[in-house]
């Protein structure tokens, strides 16, 4: 188990924090969509209730990037209804913000975007985006989780009484042959 350093109470101040994100890549088609598409990624969600925080890219065209900046976050309010939605407010950008973003690759090979989440400083996630075999643009979310290169799929935060209990990264490994699991505690 890694420590959780200082995220555990950056999340525990603010309450609590829910991961979780799809198993399988998201598409959006841009071509649909104009000129260009949002496309989730992952999302966070936490033990006190259903609603997420989706991470999202804005993909053009030709599914790269769109602009400096193009991955956002908004809360998914499932306790609400499924297709409810809201904006981050201020005072949660330390629990849920990005502390940084850069886009590293935009092209016909694929694109990247490498972000770091506020709560958790030491654990870069890369975005790769690109085009199915079908046509659709894709993104998926690249970390490290317990020591190896995984696709991001599901982070959940435990909470306790206090704060936050333990945070749980899960992602398939880079052949898609089985799942990585790492718990982080304080």
């Amino acid at each position: 188990m890694q420590p959780l350093r200082t995220a555990a109470f950056v999340l525990g101040a603010l309450g609590a924090l829910d991961v979780l994100a799809s198993a399988a890549p998201a598409r959006a088609d841009p071509a649909a969509a104009g000129a260009s598409s949002v496309v989730p990624v992952f999302s966070i969600a936490k033990s006190e209730n259903k609603n997420q925080v989706q991470y999202v890219v804005r993909l053009d065209a030709s599914c790269a990037p769109v602009g400096p900046t193009p991955v956002s976050a908004y809360w998914r309010m499932l306790e609400i209804g499924p297709a409810q939605t809201a904006p981050l407010l201020h005072r949660e950008e330390p629990a849920y913000g990005l502390a940084s973003q850069t886009v590293t690759a935009s092209g016909d090979a694929g694109s990247q975007v490498r972000i770091i989440l506020r709560a958790l400083p030491g654990r870069p996630v890369t975005i790769t985006a690109g085009r199915t075999a079908g046509g659709e643009c894709h993104a998926v979310a690249t970390a490290s989780i317990a020591g190896v290169l995984a696709h991001l799929f599901n982070v959940y935060v435990h909470l306790k009484w206090d704060g936050v209990d333990y945070i749980l990264l899960q992602g398939w490994s880079m052949d898609g042959s089985h799942v990585v699991r790492e718990t982080m505690t304080k």
